[in-house]
């Protein structure tokens, strides 16, 4: 599959609020280790990963750090690299325990992954653990990422698919036509803005989880817990009425089964290496003219 040079892989079909998405973890910042049970899960199952390769970095980015959890464990593993903890909003930061002194230290940095206030070809691994799904643009964080990691540089990521909570999505759905769940990438439109961006050798692959909860407003408060609140852009800013919600979770309840109302959540896990000079951007100076995705790729586990 080639794509015309210039050509945007994710089409903009949905957006969000960036300032509303950060006002939103930092609410959430005090009580979100206690609340992301699944985000801990995702989180352990990537740092296992990054045994598949032959690691020495010397700089680490933790991209949407949160409250720096994986910062922590990646400190942890690699004790001698410098780790800079990164995410858009710094009350999830300063809710970040402190680490001792010196060994465990790490720099929290306030930023968007947009726009990352790094120098190009300065960091040697770049991971993030369920971060590009609140990115609307994941092909410029794959340009910022291309930008800063060095040519032997590995990149790490896992992101909620999008078939992450489609049952919420149909009962909102079956009520109105109103945005109340954010729309996730999925594993195509991620691998061409990889390779787009000049990343190399993309490799991904998808787990699902189903959970079960009690009822719909379970469901509800953790998700406002971990911050997981509509941010969209074209989001009805007024409260929703009781009527209107009383039907969704009337379609909702249609769902449950004797462990309780379920609750999906894909998770894409997906790798690739950092481009050589030439090839940021996408343009491969072997190939002026197109970018080639090759889909053969996608879907494939890290080696």
């Amino acid at each position: 599959m080639s794509v015309p040079p210039g050509t945007d892989p994710t089409p903009i079909s949905f957006s969000l609020d960036r300032r509303a998405l950060a006002r939103s973890f930092n609410r959430a910042a005090a009580g979100y280790d206690a609340a992301a049970q699944l985000q801990q899960r995702v989180r352990a199952e990537l740092l296992e990963r990054l045994r598949f390769f032959t690691l020495a970095p010397q700089t680490i980015l933790d991209l949407g750090a949160g409250t720096c959890q994986g910062s922590l464990a990646l400190r942890r593993s690699y004790p001698h690299a410098r780790v800079i903890a990164l995410d858009i909003a710094p009350g999830m930061l300063k809710a970040s325990p402190r680490p001792g002194w010196p060994r465990r230290r790490f720099e929290r940095v306030c930023a968007d992954a947009y726009a990352l206030p790094l120098a190009a070809r300065s960091v040697d691994l770049v991971y993030s653990s369920l971060m590009l799904q609140w990115c609307d643009r994941p092909d410029m964080v794959f340009r910022e990422v291309a930008r800063v990691l060095k040519s032997a540089g590995v990149f790490v990521f896992a992101s909620f698919g999008p078939d992450t909570l489609h049952e919420l999505r149909l009962a909102w759905e079956s009520v109105d036509h109103g945005v109340h769940v954010s729309q996730f990438p999925d594993m195509p439109q991620l691998g061409a803005a990889l390779m787009n961006a000049g990343l190399l050798e993309p490799v991904m692959d998808v787990e699902r989880h189903r959970l079960q909860y009690p009822s719909v407003h379970a469901l509800m408060r953790e998700l406002q817990c971990i911050g997981a609140r509509n941010a969209a852009s074209d989001r009805s800013r007024g409260l929703t009425g009781r009527a209107r919600l009383q039907r969704m979770i009337a379609a909702y309840e249609t769902r449950r089964t004797v462990p309780g109302l379920p609750a999906t959540f894909e998770v894409i896990f997906g790798a690739a290496f950092g481009a050589a000079l030439q090839t940021i951007g996408g343009a491969d100076a072997s190939s002026p003219g197109e970018y080639v995705v090759p889909l053969a790729a996608l879907g494939r586990r890290s080696p």
